[in-house]
């Protein structure tokens, strides 16, 4: 991830010169995590670095003693990698990409940009400890909103969790922003574009590849937050004793062309408040 590498480079690190780093990637294959894991547990480095809550489990199953720093988008509690974001209390520290109120704001955006939104479909991961379609449950009968959620564990369960969401006929589409949606980004946009369906998402990517809007925090900034926890850990700091970290800043971005598209107007109210408008 550039902006973590480039904050590490601002911070003094130079790989080969006082920084080493070894790689393990897991290719979407879980099966590979726990010896990809111990792999590098068996390597005694002075820290691991796990990026995705996905794949920070595996990292603190493997090992009690070497600190661990992750970039999470699920919550680290539920994952178990920490006794409170307050006071982590295990050898794992970092940041979370999660905060749960943003699920109702993403609910009152849409219906703000498209007041005729009834039906909205919540595509998500089980799998992905977080709690927005607990909070979405929660704001969506003020809003007048009728959610429908939709399971989506893994790539394989992509098109027929899309067949699902064509046959509720919904007039929305919010995306829950985990590795596996991320990456099926191109197809999901595919689809509702071709049936005229507006998407909302968490992170910037999600309006930029042609869904109607997205609220979230900026990853970029995010990693570069771990970036500099991983500098206070190598520098001695010990994970249980530095909180895990929430967003703090949210970025709301507007595809106005997407929503154009579908004969959506977005109110200039709205447009006047997005960090970023697409036109």
């Amino acid at each position: 991830m550039r902006p973590l590498a480039d904050r590490l480079r601002e911070l003094g690190y130079v790989e080969g010169k006082n920084l080493l780093t070894t790689y393990r990637y897991g290719e979407g294959s879980y099966e590979r995590m726990p010896q990809l894991a111990a792999d590098l547990v068996a390597e005694k480095p002075d820290l691991l670095l796990a990026l995705g809550g996905d794949v920070a489990p595996y990292a603190a199953r493997a090992t009690e003693m070497i600190p661990i720093v992750f970039l999470s988008s699920a919550d680290p509690v539920r994952l178990g990698l920490a006794a409170s974001l307050a006071r982590p209390s295990h050898n794992a520290t970092g940041v979370t990409l999660l905060l749960d109120d943003t699920a109702s704001k993403r609910l009152e955006l849409i219906k703000e940009a498209a007041p005729r939104v009834r039906r909205t479909a919540f595509l998500w991961n089980p799998d992905h400890p977080d709690n927005e379609l607990l909070e979405a449950q929660r704001a969506a009968p003020a809003l007048g909103l009728e959610l429908h959620p939709v399971e989506m564990r893994g790539p394989n369960d992509l098109e027929g969790a899309l067949r699902t969401i064509s046959d509720a006929r919904p007039d929305a589409l919010y995306v829950v922003s985990s590795r596996h949606t991320v990456l099926s980004i191109p197809r999901i946009m595919e689809f509702a574009q071709t049936n005229r369906i507006p998407v909302a998402g968490g992170l910037g990517g999600w309006a930029r590849a042609g869904g109607l809007l997205s609220f979230g925090p900026n990853v970029n900034e995010m990693a570069r937050r771990t970036a500099e926890y991983v500098d206070k850990v190598l520098k001695g700091a010990k994970p249980a004793e530095l909180p895990i970290q929430q967003p703090t800043r949210f970025e709301l971005v507007i595809n106005a062309k997407a929503g154009k598209a579908m004969g959506i107007d977005v109110p200039p109210t709205l447009l006047a408040r997005a960090d970023e408008v697409i036109e």
